[in-house]
């Protein structure tokens, strides 16, 4: 998922996938560790997607206060 994807969901929805692509990591490590896992880079690949929706909704947070300081 790209970022300009990401800005254009609004937060509720990045928060929602953003828990779901915690749940799918947590699912490929347990694979991982019993050695199941097939495509090992869609570990790496996942950790980014979550480091992006981490830092929009990041960005949209700092936002927000600066918006609230400027009134």
């Amino acid at each position: 998922m790209t970022v300009t994807e990401l800005r254009a969901l609004n937060t509720q929805e990045i928060q929602h996938k953003l828990a779901e692509s915690h749940q799918e990591l947590f699912n490929l490590r347990f694979q991982w560790a019993s050695g199941r896992l097939e495509d090992h880079n869609r570990i790496t690949m996942l950790r980014r997607d979550v480091a992006r929706m981490q830092t929009v909704l990041r960005e949209r947070e700092v936002a927000a206060l600066a918006q609230g300081e400027s009134k």
